[in-house]
């Protein structure tokens, strides 16, 4: 019987989704930012988190550029797109804005666990494996906080949560393939 060798990960469609999804959160927080200000007590909480997603998306677009990755096509489109996420989910109101940032992190969570399953067979790429795994990190203490914050104490949040999920699971195929 002739063993199958496990397939090999696809790194770079691996990079370019996570550039894109480090993006799309700078994108995010931005449009709360935009909305928020620094009226609100929690201003200064979404800004670390931004300040840390830039650093993500930093880290992503050096790699890109090193290992020769293409980005997305959909660039423009997760611009607009995070930044009304963003700003729409402010305008709710703040325990919204919170919503968002929990959605998109529980996704983002699974998302970079499921990488990481992937990325192990083989040890496969030790330095993307290692990104990904101190991203997530900070991806679940964005989503710890945000809960804390009072998520959960959205306006029709299971609802909101829900379409925003689905919307990141979209999106996650999407800059995968385009």
């Amino acid at each position: 019987m002739t063993k199958i060798a496990p397939s090999k990960p696809d790194t770079e469609r691996m990079i370019r989704v996570d550039q894109a999804g480090e993006f799309g959160a700078t994108r995010i927080y931005a449009g709360q930012l935009a909305v928020m200000g620094d009226r609100h007590p929690l201003s200064a909480e979404i800004a670390a988190m931004a300040a840390q997603e830039d650093g993500h998306h930093a880290k992503f677009n050096a790699l890109m550029a090193r290992r020769g990755v293409r980005p997305t096509a959909l660039h423009p489109f997760w611009s607009a797109a995070g930044y009304v996420l963003g700003a729409g989910t402010a305008l709710i109101g703040p325990k919204a804005a919170m919503a968002c940032t929990a959605a998109v992190e529980t996704e983002i969570d699974k998302h970079y666990s499921a990488q990481l399953d992937e990325l192990a067979e083989g040890n496969a790429d030790p330095e993307l494996a290692e990104m990904i795994e101190e991203f997530r990190e900070d991806e679940r203490e964005h989503r710890d906080a945000a809960l804390a914050a009072g998520a959960e104490q959205a306006p029709a949040y299971p609802l909101l949560s829900g379409a925003i999920r689905l919307g990141c699971r979209v999106a996650i195929k999407l800059a995968e393939r385009v």
